[in-house]
């Protein structure tokens, strides 16, 4: 099992940064994998744990888009989607940016997953776990430290 460096979620870029993941992603709910990828990107920012994103081409399962969205500064506009997979719902799971800024084109077409939301997520063979508070999506791995957005205190995975 490759070994993730050590990373603090402070030392993190604002504006945020994007980047290829070299690890396999996958998202698992009802018992089956709903999206799994080798082609993943992670948006990187200040104080927020990795958001990460899988092409579409990529979720095995059905993505429902939902009515609302959210605003980011930096990336645009945000759809969000129920998921589906072997009739359970996780209910606005998935969020993607259909029109991103230019300055994060490259997620076009692709999908994130709120950790809390799915059966199980993971960043190569390690489970992750969300970040604190319900807003945000990223995904905690034991290579990180710093203290997140959404946490009540310094946290130290």
């Amino acid at each position: 099992m490759q070994k993730l460096p050590i990373e603090n979620v402070q030392d993190y870029p604002r504006p945020p940064s994007l980047m290829d993941v070299p690890q396999r992603l996958r998202v698992m709910l009802a018992e089956h994998a709903a999206a799994e990828t080798v082609k993943g990107l992670r948006v990187l920012e200040t104080h927020h744990a990795p958001t990460y994103y899988f092409p579409r081409g990529d979720i095995r399962a059905e993505l429902v888009a939902v009515g609302g969205g959210s605003f980011c500064e930096w990336k645009g506009h945000a759809q969000y989607f129920d998921v589906v997979m072997a009739n359970k719902v996780a209910t606005r799971a998935a969020w993607a940016y259909e029109r991103p800024s230019s300055n994060f084109a490259r997620i076009a077409g692709h999908v994130a997953f709120y950790a809390g939301l799915m059966d199980a997520c993971f960043v190569g063979e390690e489970r992750v776990i969300p970040q604190p508070g319900d807003f945000y999506g990223g995904w905690v791995t034991s290579n990180l430290r710093g203290t997140p957005k959404g946490s009540k205190g310094t946290l130290h995975w």
